[in-house]
């Protein structure tokens, strides 16, 4: 445990924001994944749960929770796969 007064406080911080960034990234998993779900089924919702996921992805990404390069990767495997259940 800490001792030094600034230490406390950036490690409150670094809780804060784990949890927030943990919350974002299940979102994008979650997003990705009923895309993908939706896409196999055939569901006329798929192209609007597809952008849906893109905007999350790409929110994460602004919000520096993942990398940008991991955006880019996540969005064309996503997009991939999307055209390869058609």
């Amino acid at each position: 445990m800490a001792n030094i007064k600034s230490q406390i406080k950036r490690n409150r911080q670094n809780e804060r924001r784990r949890l927030r960034n943990k919350a974002v990234r299940s979102e994008v998993k979650t997003r990705v994944k009923s895309a993908v779900a939706s896409a196999e089924e055939g569901a006329e919702g798929a192209a609007e749960a597809a952008r849906l996921a893109v905007k999350k992805i790409d929110k994460a990404a602004a919000k520096g929770v993942i990398h940008k390069n991991q955006a880019a990767r996540r969005k064309a495997r996503l997009m991939a796969r999307l055209h390869a259940s058609r």
